[in-house]
């Protein structure tokens, strides 16, 4: 009788080296050839459980593929490259590659897809935490890391999405700090003296978010309805290479060596010198003389909600029309040097506002108001949002202003006030235990009056 094993039959034997090997069939390569796979271990039980654990995989169709594995940098360049590219959002994107560069590949970058574990993940976010990021920060980098993990496994690259097996850091929910009604005079009084008034007017009054603020334009502002229509917003967005070679294009600008601690190249610098490049260095795109997509752009919001149509407040309108017909003395007196972008708010040549800038002169106005710091969102949506609610509109209007997409995401956008806690109180004491009520009559009498009042009964008798 023949010793030949049955189709997808796997084979165990003792090799001559010692070892106990394991030949498992997993199926036809694309070329067409035998998919064998190889097990090897010091024991036969071992080697056994091996081959069982692989033919599992295979019967569930949950085997991965075939050939040497790409290691973790090589995959998160294939998946930022060809399949995150096609569903994010340019500036989403833009955030998974800073991630990617900055901390994925430094910490787990040259460990092969099918070899990284968890520990690797648990020492990478330890090493970034002592290094000073915020929890926050690493949350996000595990949140890339494990989408990339979870597509690679969904194509049966590696057997096992490791990120799910880690805990990331425990993230404390930032809290709102909007502007009192006070604080929001204030900040308008002090944006009153500055051309870019009617920008503060509808980012504090009407709560909305610095891109679409900045990327509002007249054709989507109706003044017989009164409604403004945010179909677009202004990013900035990062420059790509568009050159072959983008390590030799930045050549001219790669600078290896850390500067020293008296630095006056970059003296300038708000957030200090530069990290010297990688020898590889691919960045430097700017000055790319093909470079593409990146640099102010108008992008959609991002999602469709986002895009509704927001009622202006009446008392708006004034001050609107009037701002309109400045700008329009101001692309006069501009003449051939005005760039026309239609923008409802821009700058002196007609380009949009930078939100660089725009974001320091919201720091100037806190200052100038006397105001304590706070984040751009806090005086804007969350400010909107907290008077909103102060002035009784109910949470379901609130959150069509706000355009959210969900109730419970409006009401993270409003702060509660201490004083009006207190009054609400008062009126549920009062509802249990009503208050004496105040009379003008004096119920003490003295012994005069009823003395008196007796006297005179006894004449009516």
């Amino acid at each position: 009788m023949s010793p030949r094993k049955a189709n997808m039959e796997s084979s165990i034997y003792l090799g001559n080296d010692g070892w106990w090997h394991g030949r498992v069939t997993m199926g036809i390569k694309d070329d067409g050839s035998p998919d064998r796979r190889h097990r090897r271990a010091k024991t036969e039980p071992e080697v056994r459980r091996k081959v069982r654990e692989l033919e599992q995989l295979r019967n569930k169709g949950r085997a991965p593929k075939a050939g040497r594995k790409p290691t973790v940098a090589q995959w998160m360049e294939t998946y930022l490259t060809d399949i995150a590219s096609l569903k994010l959002r340019p500036r989403s994107l833009d955030d998974y590659w800073s991630k990617t560069r900055n901390d994925i590949i430094p910490g787990v970058g040259k460990h092969r897809l099918d070899k990284l574990a968890p520990e690797h993940l648990e020492r990478m976010y330890r090493a970034m935490l002592d290094a000073g990021h915020a929890p926050s920060h690493v949350v996000k980098v595990h949140r890339i890391l494990s989408r990339a993990l979870k597509i690679a496994h969904r194509r049966r690259i590696i057997s096992e999405n490791v990120a799910t097996l880690v805990d990331p850091p425990s993230v404390d929910e930032t809290e709102a700090n909007p502007f009192t009604k006070e604080e929001a005079r204030a900040f308008l009084e002090a944006a009153a003296k500055r051309p870019t008034f009617m920008r503060w007017i509808i980012g504090v009054g009407m709560g909305f978010r610095q891109g679409e603020t900045l990327g509002l334009r007249w054709s989507y502002v109706d003044f017989e309805a009164e409604l403004f229509h945010p179909e677009w917003q202004l990013q900035r967005l990062t420059w790509h290479h568009g050159c072959k070679d983008p390590h030799a294009c930045g050549a001219r600008l790669h600078r290896f060596e850390p500067c020293p601690p008296d630095c006056t190249v970059h003296k300038g610098y708000k957030r200090g010198c530069p990290k010297p490049c990688t020898k590889r260095c691919t960045k430097h795109a700017s000055a790319c003389p093909d470079r593409k997509g990146g640099g102010l752009t108008f992008t959609r919001p991002k999602t469709k909600k986002s895009r509704n149509a927001v009622p202006i407040p009446p008392a708006f309108i004034p001050h609107l029309l009037e701002h309109k017909a400045q700008q329009d003395a101001m692309r006069a007196a501009a003449g051939e040097l005005w760039q026309e972008h239609h923008v409802v708010f821009s700058r002196p040549d007609g380009r949009p506002l930078d939100p660089r800038a725009d974001w320091e002169e919201f720091k100037e106005l806190l200052a100038e108001a006397g105001i304590g710091d706070r984040r751009l969102y806090d005086g804007s949506r969350h400010t909107a949002g907290t008077i909103l609610n102060e002035l009784g509109v109910d949470m379901p209007t609130i959150m069509e202003i706000l355009r959210h997409t969900q109730i419970s995401q409006t009401r993270r956008y409003v702060k509660g006030r201490s004083h009006l806690s207190k009054d609400a109180m008062r009126r549920m004491g009062d509802a249990f235990i009503p208050r004496p009520e105040l009379s003008t009559e004096t119920r003490t009498e003295t012994t005069d009056s009823r003395a008196a009042r007796a006297r005179l009964r006894r004449r009516i008798r």
